[in-house]
C-alpha cells in the first residue's frame, strides 16, 4: 500500500514593467506532514507582487489572478496520476498525515501551497496543519537613509565554509551546526532597544546583503506602526535605503540558521509574513519574537550540499517571513560542502498557525551571487533569481522527520539547470535530477532522512551523475 505526495501550488503572475512578456512566479513554502487541503484547479485568488523594475527605479506593483494546481507523487519520488492519487484517497487506501479522514476544505486566499506528505493507513499519524504562505499586497517605497557599514558578508561567510566539510554524523535531531556556517555572534543576546536602526546588527549574527540596496537588510517592511497582538493592514516594502522607524527590518542569518525574530502574533491582515526586528517610534531596534533573545536560531543539521562543478552555484533562500524574495544566499563553490539550511519546524515560523519549512532556488553554474539571490537578475531574467531552474525543500517536521525535495520551478520558468543533483546518504529512497531528467517523473521527488542520518546534496557536472 503506498503512501504519497500531493503538492498543490499556485502561480502568480508578475508583469514585468520593462518587459513585453509576463513571467510566473511561484513561491512554495513546502511544510511538512500538513493537512489535506483540496486545491481546485480553476480556483485563483488575487494578488499583488513587485513587478520587474531596476535599482533604485520607481516602485510598482502588478495585479494578477493565481491559479492553482495539484500534483501528486508516491512518498518515494515516483509521479503518479492525479486521478489515481484521487481514488486511493476514495478507496481509503491513502490517508494525510495527521488526518483520519481527508476532508476538502475551502482554499484561502493566500498566493501560495505548500507540499502536503501522504502515507498509508498503516503509518503513524502525526497532529494535522496545512501551510500555506501569502506575498506582501501592499505598495512599495522608496526610503533615503544612509548606507552603514557592516562587518561581516555573507559570501566570505559562504567561502569559508567550503574549507570546513560538514561531518556525515551530523544528524536530523542535532541542534547545532558546523561552527564554520556560523556567523559571529550568532549566540549573542540582542539588547532590546538599544541599537539604533541606522546600525546594521552584523555583531548580533546577522548577515548583511549588500547587493539589495537596503543598507544590508533583507527587506523593509514599513507598517506606521505596531500593537502587539494585533494584525497589521498597512504595510509598504521599501526598494532602496535603510531601515527607517515603525517597520519591520528583516535580515540573513549564516547557512545552517534561519531568522528568529517576527512578531508572532501580528501578522499581516490578509495573510502577508512580516518578519524581522522593530525599528521603534525613537530609532532603536526592537526583538519581536518572546521566544528567542537571539536573532538568529541555529537548524537542525543533517544536510549539507557538495559542489562537484568547475563553477559556483547559488542556492538562494526565500527571506519568510518578510518580502519572500530568493535573497537568503549559499554560494556554493567547486570543491566545498556546505551545511543547507534544516528548518526545525516546531521553533520556525508558523503561518496562521501552520509549519512551514524551508525553500531554496538554485541557479545554474556562473551566476554571480547579486545575480542570483535576487527577485528579478538583470544578466539572467529568464533562468535566475525568481525564475532560476530548479528548487530545493528541506525541513524536519515536529516529529523528527526530516524531508528533502527537488522540483522543477515551474510554471514560474521553462530554463534548464545546466548540471545535475543528486541526493545520497541515509535516505528512505532516490531523488535526483540527471540530464534534466527527474527521478519519478517531471514533477520532481522527494526523500526522507532515516532516524539519525544525515544526506549530502550533490551538484555534478551534466550528464555525469
Amino acid at each position: 500500500m503506498k503512501g504519497f505526495v500531493q503538492i498543490a501550488v499556485t502561480a502568480a503572475m508578475a508583469a514585468g514593467a520593462a518587459a513585453e512578456h509576463n513571467h510566473g512566479h511561484m513561491h512554495r513554502h513546502r511544510a511538512l506532514n500538513v493537512e489535506h487541503q483540496q486545491a481546485k484547479r480553476e480556483a485563483a485568488a488575487p494578488v499583488e507582487v513587485p513587478a520587474r523594475v531596476g535599482k533604485r527605479a520607481a516602485a510598482s506593483v502588478a495585479t494578477a489572478n493565481v491559479p492553482v494546481e495539484t500534483k501528486y507523487v508516491y512518498s518515494d519520488g515516483e509521479a503518479v496520476d492525479l486521478d489515481e492519487a484521487k481514488q486511493c484517497i476514495a478507496d481509503g487506501e491513502c490517508i494525510v498525515v495527521g488526518t483520519s479522514t481527508p476532508t476538502s476544505t475551502a482554499i484561502p486566499t493566500a498566493t501560495k501551497h505548500a507540499a502536503e506528505f501522504f502515507e498509508s493507513k498503516s503509518s503513524s499519524t502525526v497532529p494535522s496543519t496545512t501551510s500555506t504562505t501569502s506575498s506582501s499586497s501592499t505598495s512599495t517605497s522608496s526610503t533615503s537613509t544612509s548606507s552603514t557599514s557592516t562587518s561581516s558578508s555573507f559570501s566570505s561567510t559562504s567561502t569559508s565554509t567550503s574549507s570546513t566539510s560538514t561531518s556525515s554524523s551530523s544528524t536530523s535531531s542535532a541542534a547545532a551546526t558546523s561552527s564554520a556556517a556560523v556567523s559571529s555572534g550568532s549566540g549573542t543576546d540582542f539588547p532590546n532597544g538599544k541599537i539604533p536602526c541606522s546600525t546594521f546588527p552584523s555583531e548580533y549574527g546577522a548577515v548583511a546583503l549588500d547587493w539589495l540596496d537596503l543598507d544590508g537588510w533583507a527587506s523593509i517592511q514599513t507598517t506606521g506602526s505596531w500593537t502587539v497582538g494585533t494584525l497589521i493592514s498597512y504595510i509598504e516594502q521599501a526598494i532602496t535605503g535603510g531601515c527607517v522607524k515603525n517597520s519591520f527590518c528583516s535580515y540573513a542569518c549564516a547557512p545552517g540558521q534561519s531568522k528568529a525574530q517576527w512578531p508572532t502574533t501580528s501578522q499581516g491582515a490578509t495573510g502577508q509574513s512580516i518578519g524581522g526586528l522593530w525599528c521603534n517610534a525613537d530609532g532603536y531596534l526592537e526583538r519581536t519574537n518572546p521566544h528567542f533573545t537571539t536573532l538568529c536560531q541555529d537548524g537542525l543539521g543533517g544536510i549539507t550540499i557538495k559542489n562537484e562543478l568547475e563553477e559556483q552555484s547559488c542556492v538562494c533562500g526565500t527571506n519568510y517571513p518578510g518580502d519572500e524574495k530568493m535573497s537568503i544566499p549559499l554560494v556554493t563553490k567547486p570543491g566545498g560542502e556546505y551545511t543547507l539550511t534544516n528548518i526545525n519546524a516546531a521553533t520556525a515560523y508558523q503561518w496562521q498557525g501552520k509549519y512551514t519549512s524551508g525553500q531554496f532556488y538554485v541557479n545554474n553554474q556562473g551566476v554571480a551571487l547579486d545575480q542570483a539571490c535576487v527577485w528579478d537578475s538583470s544578466d539572467y531574467p529568464e533562468s535566475a533569481g525568481n525564475w532560476a531552474p530548479v528548487n530545493i525543500g528541506a525541513g524536519t517536521d515536529i516529529n523528527g522527520v526530516t524531508y528533502i525535495s527537488i522540483f522543477p520551478n515551474t510554471p514560474t520558468t521553462t530554463a534548464k539547470l545546466d548540471f545535475d543533483i543528486v541526493i545520497s546518504g541515509d535516505i528512505n529512497g532516490d531523488c535526483y535530477l540527471k540530464g534534466g531528467v527527474y527521478y519519478g517523473g517531471s514533477s520532481g521527488c522527494t526523500t526522507a532522512l532515516k532516524s539519525g542520518g544525515s544526506a549530502v546534496i550533490t551538484f555534478k557536472p551534466y550528464g555525469t551523475a
